[in-house]
């Protein structure tokens, strides 16, 4: 059993975001074929890289390799991290950034995994186990002060590999009703990464919703891609994708094609996430970064929007840091010209009690086809509601009959008077908001107990540049507004 004590200067030396290999785990084939086991201790200090590899000697012959590892938990002060410790795997093909040898990643839900070529633990890609040198891969997401000590156990099952079998995958479309308005959840995990569910229970789920589609978003690994193809049917569209989570900040890959792995190895200073960015593009999806002002280790975004298509700020229940993320896209807005990001929202539900389509992201969409969804999101005809028994419809009318819609423009001149209604349902008690780059200009009165309404308001161009609406919950703790039952993207008014 031996032990690997990593110098802290070492560590240091090789920088915050660079990775370590330690240690070293050999195996020489069994001459009986029983299964051998290796165990491996070692320390971390803090100031530990992003990612520490230890290789591990495979010989011929194997059929599964299995891992499982331990780490202390010590007490620390408040406010002071304490240890966390992330775990997944790459085989002979090496650990290089863009993955060419990923065969998993489940972070820290798991305290054991295991691949062959017919089956894998969730999160993990099945197939053969080749001789050479793989690598176990250390997240050490926190280091408490004292250090991080861990214990990794290693065990190779000799025998016929097995064979693995094809992988079926979800249609690209669904029924859908041609042109119209279409719920979905972009942000979800499932057993396949941090989640407690399967993708069938989040089908069900999704169903009883009112969604119709979902976009899969495992942490850092693809391997559920083709788990899927049952969820899917002709009233649910399923789009396959990633929670491309870094160390400075997450980032959906939505809609691509499927198969698709997009690293998470690197950090803002880097300079390599426009490359990843437009990977993801390449394989047909859109980059969404997530929670943007979220507060959790590692969440805050700090890769800037340059890349994105579109950005969520609205994500599950709605808290301070949803508030902050609106606001601080609200202000992208203020030129009322040139590229702008869609707001979407989703609920990244993990288990119970996180509610599925809590809020959900609605598009106006040619159909239901993966391609038509990406298209509506990417324009912006969208809008953001807490579930599915909220609508909205917002529209901008003025000059000779001209009229647009949620992520659209009314060119008309910038003195021609333009009238902005809103038609609301199922939102009992809420207050009406019209937001334009000047802040909020309007405030309703509550909506009666039947949750309809409609808000008209008058305006012109020389006085909006966009206008925007939000429906929010009578207010808790005023001067502070109420949450949000429901939001749109803006109809920008004026020639540009």
């Amino acid at each position: 059993m031996p032990e690997d004590r990593i110098a802290r200067r070492a560590l240091l030396a090789t920088g915050a975001a660079a990775a370590l290999t330690v240690g070293r785990v050999s195996f020489a084939a069994a001459a009986d074929g029983a299964p051998e086991t290796r165990t491996l201790r070692g320390t971390l200090p803090p100031g530990a890289p992003d990612f520490v590899y230890v290789p591990v000697d495979v010989p011929r012959g194997v059929r599964e390799l299995r891992v499982s590892y331990t780490y202390d938990r010590p007490s620390v002060p408040a406010g002071t991290p304490g240890n966390a410790l992330d775990i997944g795997l790459f085989d002979e093909r090496g650990t290089g950034l863009g993955g060419e040898g990923f065969r998993g990643w489940s972070g820290g839900a798991r305290t054991e995994f295991f691949v062959r070529a017919d089956e894998a633990t969730p999160g993990y890609v099945p197939g053969p186990v080749r001789p050479g040198v793989w690598h176990i891969a250390l997240g050490p997401y926190a280091v408490a002060p004292r250090g991080l000590s861990y214990e990794i156990t290693v065990t190779l099952t000799y025998g016929e590999p097995g064979t693995t079998a094809p992988v079926s995958y979800p249609p690209s479309s669904a029924r859908g009703r041609g042109r119209a308005w279409y719920r979905g959840d972009c942000h979800l995990h499932s057993w396949y990464s941090d989640g407690r569910r399967t993708p069938a229970e989040i089908g069900t789920l999704a169903r009883a919703a009112g969604l119709d589609f979902i976009n899969t978003s495992e942490h850092n690994t693809h391997a559920g891609h083709g788990a899927w193809a049952k969820v899917a049917g002709d009233d649910l569209l399923v789009l396959l994708g990633e929670e491309v989570t870094t160390r400075n900040g997450h980032v959906l890959a939505l809609g691509t094609r499927p198969g698709t792995f997009v690293d998470w190895r690197y950090r803002a200073r880097d300079n390599r996430f426009g490359r990843f960015a437009r990977e993801i593009r390449q394989a047909g999806g859109l980059v969404i970064p997530a929670h943007p002002h979220a507060t959790c280790v590692g969440c805050s975004w700090k890769f800037g929007f340059g890349e994105a298509d579109a950005v969520e700020v609205w994500n599950g229940p709605y808290t301070p840091d949803d508030e902050v993320a609106l606001a601080a896209w609200d202000a992208t807005l203020r030129g009322g010209t040139g590229k702008w990001l869609p707001a979407v929202g989703n609920s990244d539900a993990h288990r119970d009690p996180d509610v599925v389509g809590l809020p959900q992201t609605v598009v106006l969409a040619d159909g239901l086809t993966r391609e038509a969804i990406q298209e509506g999101i990417r324009a912006g005809r969208v809008y953001v509601a807490e579930s599915s028994a909220v609508s909205l419809s917002l529209s901008v009318s003025g000059g000779r009959g001209r009229r647009a819609g949620i992520g659209e423009r009314l060119a008309v001149a910038a003195d021609a008077p333009v009238t902005v209604r809103l038609e609301v349902t199922g939102a009992p008690g809420c207050t009406v908001r019209f937001v334009t780059d000047e802040g909020v200009i309007l405030t309703s009165a509550p909506l009666p107990e039947s949750g309809a309404g409609v808000v008209e308001w008058g305006t012109t161009p020389s006085y909006a540049a966009y206008v925007r609406a939000e429906v929010r919950h009578e207010a808790t703790a005023p001067p502070l507004p109420g949450t949000l039952a429901a939001l749109t993207n803006p109809v920008f008014l004026g020639r540009g």
